[in-house]
């Protein structure tokens, strides 16, 4: 029997790295398509050859497709935006929580549309105003036990009822909220529910009070001389005198009155209130009181009904509105981070593809292939390259600038502090 002739089809390899890129097939190579600019598209070409010299394809084989390396390419673009990124949420977090967040697509673009306003606005390449939103939310939930923050305080009213003593608060707020006659007429219409309301005030209203002044018929119980005079005594004295001192005797005058003129007092237990005196004759007595409260079940995370507060904003990294570095924002530090960074995933690539033969047989021995050496490279050079953004970024955080500039002042004082005083010589 006559020996089979061989005639091979082809004689080399049908997985083999170009020695140049096509700049015109990236696009459709690449497997997220995020960066599908122009001068991406070129780089990402230049990308194949800079893989070729640098892996020895003109001296062996390189068993890498195009588009490999084209892939390569973008995932080391997507991995030093995002490294930057969370250098740049390090820096501003603090200052933006509450701020406008928006929708973000399968790439981590904001969505078309989006009613953020902040589609293509590339917020993370900003620098920001600092205005401590944290510490701001913070000081603004502790002022809120002194009666001074902005949380959403409530104010309701009832009517009093003769011989009637004993009032609860609770029920009645309660039922105010939950009336849906009250719908869009009381704010805090559904939003009591069975939730223990927080009493901050009790108060009645009276008539308008009416001023008196220093002189010999109208001299008892008075606070001072004031700017504007509704009556006159044979001795009223005209002064100049500053506003402050106007506002601080109207708020004298006031205080006096709430507690030396008014006979009515209360006592409020587990928000039931009871009324001193009994109310007998409402024709002589306020008959309404008012009440200013907040609902304890409040959820911490909703908006108040007339102002925006942040709580439907940014809370943390996840929901800043950053979206992928754009390719033309990258300089040319960031570039050549990039192209080191895609050779290294390269030559991972290449490692795994050489593992699957462990030795090629030929007449008489064999090749030993390197795959594990070159995956051991591409994973260390890998890890070393994150390791160097992430230090040379944490140095350059907002705060360790300032603090680098407070040293370099520092050292300008002592240098200015040895510099002998030049005599003038005429």
């Amino acid at each position: 029997m006559a020996a089979p002739n061989l005639t091979p089809a082809s004689s080399t390899s049908v997985s083999k790295l170009s020695s140049t890129g096509t700049s015109g097939a990236v696009a459709d190579l690449l497997a997220y398509g995020i960066y599908n600019t122009a001068t991406f598209l070129v780089g990402a070409a230049d990308q194949v050859t800079y893989t070729y010299q640098k892996l020895g394809g003109d001296i062996l084989d390189i068993e890498l497709k195009d588009a490999q390396v084209y892939n390569a390419y973008e995932e080391a673009t997507l991995e030093y935006s995002y490294l930057v990124n969370i250098h740049q949420a390090k820096n501003i977090l603090s200052n933006v929580l509450g701020g406008t967040t928006g929708s973000f697509d399968n790439n981590g673009q904001i969505v078309s549309g989006d009613p953020s306003g902040l589609e293509d606005a590339n917020v993370n390449l900003r620098f920001p105003r600092f205005d401590f939103a944290y510490a701001r939310r913070i000081s603004s939930g502790i002022s809120m036990e002194a009666g001074m923050g902005s949380a959403e305080i409530y104010s309701a009213s009832f009517a009093l009822t003769a011989s009637q003593q004993d009032y609860d608060l609770q029920s009645i707020i309660y039922s105010a909220s939950a009336d849906p006659a009250n719908d869009g007429v009381l704010n805090y219409f559904g939003k009591v529910g069975k939730s223990k309301i927080e009493v901050h005030k009790i108060y009645y209203k009276t008539k308008t009070a009416s001023w008196r002044f220093f002189g010999y018929y109208g001299g008892l119980n008075t606070v001072g001389n004031l700017g504007t005079y509704g009556q006159y005594s044979d001795d009223s004295t005209f002064q100049i005198i500053p506003v402050w001192q106007n506002k601080a005797q109207a708020m004298a005058y006031e205080d006096s009155i709430y507690t030396r003129n008014s006979h009515w007092s209360y006592e409020l237990k587990n928000n039931k209130i009871r009324i001193y005196p009994i109310p007998t004759n409402l024709s002589a007595y306020p008959n309404k009181l008012w009440v200013q409260f907040a609902p304890t079940g409040t959820d911490t995370w909703d908006e108040p009904h007339d102002r925006r507060e942040g709580a439907l904003g940014i809370n943390n990294m996840n929901t800043l509105p950053f979206e992928n570095i754009p390719y033309k924002n990258i300089n040319s530090i960031g570039k050549q981070w990039i192209r080191r960074f895609a050779l290294a995933i390269s030559k991972e690539m290449l490692g795994y593809t050489r593992s699957k033969f462990a030795s090629i047989p030929i007449p008489g021995n064999d090749i030993s292939m390197n795959g594990s050496d070159l995956i051991s490279q591409g994973k260390e050079e890998q890890t070393a390259l994150r390791d160097e953004l992430k230090t040379i970024l944490d140095e350059l955080t907002y705060g360790q600038l300032i603090t680098g500039d407070a040293d370099a002042v520092d050292a300008s004082n002592k240098i200015q502090m040895n510099v002998p005083m030049l005599i003038y010589s005429g």
